[in-house]
């Protein structure tokens, strides 16, 4: 029986184009793999050389465009010399506050033949899942500048945390640790900020009795942060505000061998819109067009996409491939190695054979 899924390719700026090339790659391998797979890939010219030809980043009706698809694979967006980063960032935020993907996922597990930047710690001690609250908190424009250009001049930002945002998404967290070790770290700021951390913490509390099976604790954000270093192996699944979300897969991600490997998924759970892949990396204007981006991040986001769709059996086949070959010691400059973009995905696309 034939499965086809219609995917929005959105490789956007810098190294986005060339990492979402080789994952494109990657899936036209599953597909002489798997005959019953389809996926009907459709490129969306859109970021930094759409501006220039147009004033704008994406087109008026964008999210529109993209409400037709099963999924997003997002490249990377923005370049600051042509563009501001919040001109080229908000169609992203669009994206994630429009369709209600307020499930950011973001893995982060230390591979076979990958050195850790911590002294000691070894494939096995780092591997968790960072569960950023995708909708709200800090990242909401709520606020303004007054007075602006005088002595006087402030600015007020407001995060909003909700009652309903903040229990999906620890009751996400809480079934996903249940699907893993069933273990779950909450980030909170509540010994500072006592309205919205608060209720944070309120609502965590609320919810542990329902999860009995779950040892569940909640941390500062900034001992988290601390403890991450200190004993990775201690976190399985954290759940976290926007803004200590955001802090926190950055640092995941580099315990567990760097951004080149660290994919992303911003999910709609309830699966009434699309929801986005991405690698976690950024546009990196410094490398773009020099060949030597690390792919993986990005084909491990298709991997991600795959196994979204119900296709975990490629989902896992991708996995399996990055993994040997980065256990093989397959590695681009950002790793110690020095194969290309390209070479590092053959050997991906060759252990899918």
């Amino acid at each position: 029986m034939e499965r086809r899924h219609k995917i929005a390719l959105y490789p956007g700026d810098g190294i986005g184009q060339e990492v979402v090339a080789e994952a494109v790659r990657v899936l036209h391998r599953l597909e002489v793999r798997d005959r019953g797979l389809h996926l009907e890939l459709t490129e969306l010219p859109w970021g930094a050389s759409y501006w220039q030809k147009t004033g704008r980043v994406v087109p008026e009706g964008f999210l529109g465009e993209l409400r037709r698809f099963d999924a997003i694979l997002l490249g990377a967006v923005g370049w600051p010399a042509t563009i501001p980063d919040h001109i080229t960032l908000d169609p992203l935020k669009r994206i994630r506050q429009t369709f209600d993907q307020y499930a950011c996922v973001r893995p982060a597990k230390l591979p076979r033949g990958v050195r850790c930047p911590l002294v000691g710690k070894n494939p096995g001690d780092i591997d968790l899942v960072v569960v950023r609250e995708n909708s709200e908190g800090e990242y909401v424009d709520s606020g303004g500048r007054f007075r602006v250009g005088e002595p006087e001049e402030f600015a007020l930002q407001t995060g909003i945390h909700t009652r309903r945002g903040v229990e999906r998404v620890l009751r996400f967290g809480f079934d996903l640790a249940r699907k893993r070790r069933k273990r779950l770290a909450m980030a909170t700021k509540s010994n500072a900020q006592r309205y919205g951390y608060v209720l944070w913490d309120e609502i965590l509390e609320e919810l542990r009795p329902q999860y009995p099976d779950v040892d569940s604790r909640r941390e500062h954000a900034d001992a988290m942060l601390m403890n991450l270093v200190r004993r990775p192996e201690s976190f399985d699944v954290i759940v976290a505000s926007n803004l200590f979300g955001d802090l926190l897969t950055d640092l995941s991600s580099l315990i567990a061998g760097g951004l080149g490997l660290a994919p992303s998924a911003n999910l709609s759970p309830e699966r009434r819109a699309p929801s986005l892949f991405e690698p976690v990396h950024g546009s990196a204007p410094d490398i773009a067009g020099k060949g030597i981006a690390n792919p993986i991040a990005a084909i491990a986001a298709a991997a991600l996409m795959l196994d979204w769709l119900g296709e975990a059996s490629a989902a896992q086949a991708i996995h399996n491939a990055i993994d040997s070959a980065l256990a093989a010691g397959c590695a681009t400059p950002d790793l110690g190695g020095r194969l290309t973009t390209r070479e590092m995905s053959d050997e991906v696309v060759s252990r899918l054979a």
